[in-house]
């Protein structure tokens, strides 16, 4: 005996709903953008209602603000802005956007889309462009920053030695012409007399002294 498929419990308000796009942007100079279509789609194997709700509703004019889509199918549903005026330039208007299956009332799912009036479409792509340029002109003076504080460097490295490291060559070369201990014929008072280990010493320094020179060169 075959069982029959259930179809899965849906829980109230945890449907996703699928709308496009999520963002509206009207322009008061180019009325083609006073006409906005919002796609809503059903993915699902059951139909879906759908009721559309506004914040401000005296200033738009939603067409079919409710109705019915199809399994796997979508509607549009157009809005428009029917008060254009400067003292909304700027503000936030929402829509929502409530689906609940055709046998209930209860909402599944819910999504919300934003909408704002902008005086000029050309004004915002010259804003647009100046972000952009800006933010260009700063990552270049970020590189020219970067190449001046790296010049001092380089100059130093290749004007020659330090004074320390010329200081410590002239040490090591003097410590290796001091006389070393045992040695009995020599003018130079005895406690400047050097160990053989100590010669050693010098030496190791200032043959190091020597390769970071070379390799820097």
């Amino acid at each position: 005996m075959q069982q029959q498929k259930r179809q899965p419990e849906l829980v109230e308000g945890n449907l996703p709903v699928f709308v496009f796009p999520t963002e509206l942007i009207f322009y008061a100079d180019d009325q083609s953008t006073h006409k906005q279509v919002l796609t809503l789609y059903n993915p699902y194997e059951f139909a879906l209602k759908f009721k559309v709700l506004c914040t401000t509703p005296n200033k738009y004019a939603v067409v079919d603000a409710t109705g019915a889509v199809k399994p796997q199918c979508c509607v549009d549903i157009v809005i428009r802005h029917r008060d254009v005026r400067a003292s909304y330039y700027g503000v936030i208007d929402k829509f929502r956007l409530q689906v609940s299956e055709q046998s209930q009332r209860k909402a599944l799912g819910k999504k919300e889309i934003i909408a704002t009036l902008l005086p000029s479409a050309k004004e915002q792509q010259q804003q647009k462009e100046e972000e952009e340029k800006r933010i260009k002109e700063h990552l270049a003076e970020s590189v020219f920053f970067e190449q001046t504080l790296c010049q001092p460097e380089n100059r130093t490295a290749s004007s020659g030695p330090s004074l320390l490291t010329v200081f410590l060559g002239v040490v090591c070369v003097a410590a290796l012409m001091l006389p070393t201990l045992g040695e009995m014929e020599s003018l130079v008072p005895l406690y400047l007399h050097l160990s053989v280990n100590q010669k050693l010493v010098a030496a190791y320094v200032l043959g190091n002294l020597l390769t970071l020179y070379i390799c820097k060169n």
